[in-house]
């Protein structure tokens, strides 16, 4: 499951709060701790991360070297 950043906030204001529900577009999920909820929160953020690396990772740079030759007398 691909984590949003309204994943993000609602899980960020739980913790804020001290909720142990949380709901987004229509999803409930009820943790047992503030323990839990932190660990959901710390994946959550590596995921993203890791899907923005991911995206970013895909474009190619570099440097390139064009060669030009010219030929006398043709």
């Amino acid at each position: 499951m691909a984590f949003t950043q309204t994943d993000l906030d609602a899980v960020n204001a739980a913790i804020a709060s001290g909720e142990l529900k949380i709901e987004v577009a229509g999803r409930m999920v009820m943790y047992r701790s503030i323990d839990e909820l932190i660990k959901s929160r710390d994946l959550i953020q590596a995921e993203i991360a890791s899907a923005a690396t991911a995206s970013t990772s895909s474009v190619r740079r570099g440097s390139f070297a064009v060669r030009f030759t010219t030929g006398r007398g043709f």
